[in-house]
């Protein structure tokens, strides 16, 4: 048994199920629909379904990060056991959360002056992130300590690729993340943006795909290209979706087909909230272990 806990934020996006069987802490985003507070809580408040049916009947949708506060209550209950914490947070390239966790760290300093509170910027998001949680999981239960495994985690972390295209641009254009004008054009066009998450863990359009088609074939190029030993990659691969889940399928039809070597099936999640009231339904995300971002 660990004498630390390995910790991440429910924008992981995994499921509370495999958090739990991995034995991976985690901790609520929050989020607004129309005015009310909810928690990104794995679909338990709004499922993706009932989520995304709102946005597009026009609810207002807006994220909020996890507070120093709740972060320091979710810290504090394993240092008052006498655990130390290892916490991994979202992207500090999507949201600030990485700054409350570590306000919250040095609040409980003083406090807890023989515990720790170890606090990483994941610089990853959505399965991406939890594909990065998965394998520090794997390496704690190797026998790894919160030393070697913070340090691990800081070397390795941008080696976690993330892929992704979206068939409804309608939310990135309300977000900003995508002008007025090149939505309409894209639109139009059939055009759907190809993406990934940058070395300083902000979204970045690669390319601009005509048809859906085209882009589930580009994503898996991309992997061919970037993943660690090629089409040998004997890794793991995840899958985020936002209420597409035919196209999810096509894109792990096509990755288990080229890639034979992989460790086990192609992994599928929902995106949760927090990710999906700025992405909207219609994205796919690919995640595996490839080249360090650059």
């Amino acid at each position: 048994m660990s004498d630390f806990v390995l910790s991440c934020c429910s924008t992981a996006d995994l499921t509370r199920e495999w958090l739990e069987r991995r034995d991976i802490a985690y901790v609520y985003f929050n989020y607004f629909l129309n005015g009310e507070p909810c928690k990104d809580d794995f679909g338990a408040t709004n499922s993706p379904a009932e989520l995304y049916a709102k946005m597009l009947a026009g609810a207002d949708a807006k994220t909020s990060q996890v507070s120093a506060g709740d972060y320091a209550d979710h810290f504090e209950r394993f240092l008052a056991e006498g655990k130390d914490v290892l916490h991994v947070t979202l992207s500090s390239g999507i949201s600030s959360t990485y700054n409350s966790a570590c306000i919250a760290r040095d609040q409980l300093a003083e406090k807890y002056p023989d515990r720790r509170v170890v606090v990483i910027d994941s610089l990853a998001a959505s399965a991406g992130y939890g594909l990065l949680m998965d394998k520090l999981a794997d390496l704690r239960d190797a026998g790894m300590g919160l030393d070697e495994l913070a340090a691990w985690t800081e070397e390795h972390k941008l080696e976690v690729q993330h892929w992704f295209f979206s068939s409804d641009l309608t939310f990135f254009i309300r977000g900003g993340r995508i002008s007025k004008a090149a939505g309409l054009v894209g639109g139009m066009l059939n055009i759907c943006p190809v993406m990934d998450v940058a070395p300083d863990g902000s979204l970045a359009v690669k390319e601009k795909i005509r048809t859906k088609r085209k882009a589930i074939a580009r994503v898996v190029d991309k992997m061919r290209e970037l993943a660690q030993d090629g089409e040998g990659y004997a890794g793991k691969c995840f899958i985020s979706q936002s209420e597409c889940a035919d196209d999810a399928r096509e894109v792990a039809r096509r990755i288990e087909e080229a890639f034979p070597n992989l460790d086990g099936k192609v992994e599928i999640f929902p995106i949760g909230a927090t990710i999906g009231v700025h992405t909207g339904p219609g994205t796919v995300a690919t995640f595996f272990w490839g080249k360090p971002r650059a």
